[in-house]
């Protein structure tokens, strides 16, 4: 672990640099400890893909006091019993809703139908909440279908669009701009005002997406 200060109310502790299982893992583990201790004066707890960011009340602790504390009760070796139940979110990955699923198809020399499986048959893991209120970062895709962000990002990506970007896979929790590849689409609502970070994806969670077709789509809600 290494602790970096941010500013006079916030520090980072990095656990590696790249998107890896394992520090994907240290930095789960660390953020269970963290939480688990519920200390007093700590404001914010954002885990991502390599690193935690906290921010605390300066009339509680300075950087180095909570640097101590949290050096002595972050434990890597611990076999912690993550929150690591599976959720299953059903996506309808037809072409009038996966603006991208033909350039993909041509750029990979797959076809769509393979895509659909190679995107839905693996079990992802919520590396990090961002970007977006409940916009979860998923991975790892296929590496057959990993494909960079599109070239111009669109101005508008519908909400519950599912969509890839490299090695990443996400669904819009809401209508915004985006440059991600857009392959399907879901009725699933990952944003939920009632909880406390707006998301009902979280950090330890893993995702598995189900095809479905458009009458099943549509009887869920779904808009096309």
């Amino acid at each position: 672990m290494i602790f970096k200060i941010v500013s006079v109310d916030s520090l980072i502790i990095y656990f590696g640099n790249s998107i890896d299982e394992k520090i994907s893992q240290n930095v789960k583990k660390a953020y269970f400890c963290i939480k688990n201790l519920t200390l007093e004066g700590i404001i914010e707890i954002i885990p991502s893909y390599t690193s935690i960011f906290i921010s605390y009340d300066i009339f509680k602790y300075d950087y180095e006091s909570l640097k101590s504390l949290l050096e002595k009760n972050i434990n890597l070796d611990l076999d912690l019993i993550l929150d690591e139940k599976i959720i299953t979110i059903d996506v309808y990955y037809g072409k009038e809703v996966g603006f991208d699923l033909e350039k993909i198809s041509l750029e990979k020399n797959l076809s769509i139908e393979n895509i659909i499986s190679l995107h839905s048959n693996k079990i992802y893991d919520v590396y990090a909440i961002g970007f977006l209120p409940a916009f979860a970062y998923l991975g790892k895709v296929d590496e057959k279908i990993a494909v960079p962000r599109v070239s111009t990002p669109r101005k508008i990506v519908p909400k519950g669009s599912v969509a890839i970007a490299d090695f990443q896979t996400a669904i819009y929790p809401q209508q915004s701009p985006g440059g991600w590849n857009i392959i399907g689409k879901t009725a699933f609502e990952p944003f939920d005002k009632k909880l406390e970070n707006l998301s009902v994806l979280n950090i330890g969670n893993k995702v598995k997406f189900n095809p479905i077709s458009k009458e099943q789509f549509l009887k869920q809600g779904g808009v096309l």
